[in-house]
């Protein structure tokens, strides 16, 4: 296989084609890399770039040029998979290595054509560019430690690259978890010591610590990439046992009612109770509370209750009656605290909710778990009805999730349709691909 690397900087490649596994590839001729500057392609002193059109600083790299360089490198190697990099690209990760692996493996011949300055002439990538990448939502003064990032992990994923195959596919990222933390000796090491379960010589034993430890770590670290994975009903249920236990609570006290906002109560409504419910299930959480101070409510929702709980409610309809199991009836949010601290053993992180932008602190964004969930505590998800919380409530919780929005300005979600989202946003997979 050959890769070509268009480049400005060419000496930045010199260490890098012949050290470590990259050098070895070539010796055994499983890949040939070819480095040209674009200045070859330009007589002496002039110049490869020039000023952008419209206001503002900055050159660009003259498409004149980067066409020399490529149709050079296909005439000489034939037709190329060509790669760009620019912070507008596709974000890279696993699956995008290993679709340029397998594409790699298809044409033989691999180009990169990293800019420097303020990037390439438009056209350029519009003319030749089959895949343009972007290492994340941050910028460099090049592309070029991207395409030796790029070409390391994609060389990894070819046959004979790599000494043992087996360590590329139990790599982190390969499958929905990360890798398993792994130890040598000494033994113990400033205190710590290596787990016995590992010198035990027992391979189940090891296998098991090992699974448990690389779900755990995905969980906790790197939950937007294991939600991202097509998971298998197995994945599912071991990552389950690290995620920590949810709660939503329904608030029809201390909320704030009508367009004076007045501290008050709400009604309760048995549509709210079934559709929250059911999103509840769905999302995993472990109990869904209706909290209301108000006698003649609480007797009307434990009517409704009785029916799907003691009554026909199984043989009406399995699915509702499945659902309403996880609704409980308290006075008040404390109370509510209260039960969920009995059955954990821990006091639950109160994350409250609002549909305004709300001044303070505590604010985190539906990416947040890993910041939430580090507390190693259940989570108590608040959601208000009526006119929404009373700020009380929200200052003192310990976080406030970002309201939900869309692009346009209207932001009047029935609360069963925003505790759906949320959660949705929260506790959801969401596989990148349909694959």
């Amino acid at each position: 296989m050959k890769i070509s690397i268009l480049t400005v900087c060419e000496q930045l490649y010199e260490p890098f084609v012949h050290t470590s596994l990259v050098g070895k590839a070539q010796e055994k001729g499983i890949v040939q890399i070819d480095v040209q500057s674009f200045f070859s392609y330009v007589q002496p002193k002039e110049r490869i770039d020039a000023p952008t059109f419209g206001p503002g600083a900055g050159m660009l790299i003259r498409p004149d040029v980067v066409q020399k360089a490529i149709e050079d490198k296909q005439a000489k190697y034939g037709k190329a998979f060509k790669i760009f990099f620019s912070p507008r690209g596709q974000k890279v990760d696993q699956r995008v290595l290993e679709t340029i692996a397998a594409r790699a493996q298809e044409c033989s011949h691999l180009m990169f054509v990293p800019a420097r300055y303020e990037g390439m002439d438009a056209r350029i990538e519009d003319e030749y560019a089959d895949m343009i990448l972007s290492m994340g939502d941050f910028v460099i003064m090049g592309g070029d430690l991207p395409a030796m990032t790029v070409i390391e992990g994609v060389l990894r994923l070819l046959p004979q690259v790599v000494g043992k195959e087996e360590s590329v596919a139990r790599d982190s990222f390969a499958g929905p978890f990360v890798d398993f933390p792994s130890y040598t000796e000494p033994v113990e090491w400033k205190d710590k010591r290596v787990p016995d379960v590992l010198r035990s010589g027992n391979h189940a034993a090891i296998e098991k610590w090992r699974q448990e430890h690389a779900v755990q770590a995905t969980v906790k670290e790197h939950f937007s990439w294991l939600r991202s994975q097509k998971l298998t009903q197995k994945d599912r249920l071991l990552a389950q046992d690290y995620i920590p236990s949810h709660y939503v609570a329904l608030m029809h006290t201390d909320v704030l009612i009508g367009e004076e906002k007045r501290l008050g109560h709400s009604s309760v409504t048995s549509v709210d109770i079934h559709d929250i419910a059911r999103s509840s299930k769905t999302y995993g959480i472990k109990q869904f509370f209706i909290v209301t101070p108000l006698l003649d409510q609480q007797k009307i929702v434990q009517k409704m209750l009785d029916f799907w709980k003691k009554g026909i409610g199984f043989e009406y309809n399995r699915c509702r009656y499945d659902a309403i199991q996880l609704v409980q009836l308290t006075a008040s949010l404390q109370d509510t605290i209260a039960k969920i601290e009995e059955i954990e053993g821990k006091k639950p992180l109160i994350v409250t909710t609002s549909a305004k932008e709300v001044s303070t602190e505590q604010i985190i964004s539906f990416y947040d778990q890993t910041k939430v969930w580090k507390a190693d505590r259940p989570v108590l998800l608040v959601f208000g009805t009526g006119q929404g919380l009373a700020p009380f409530v929200i200052e003192q919780s310990d976080y406030l999730l970002v309201p939900v929005e869309g692009f346009s300005d209207f932001n009047h979600l029935s609360v069963r349709s925003a505790v759906a989202i949320i959660l949705d946003r929260w506790l959801s997979v969401n596989p990148r691909s349909a694959d």
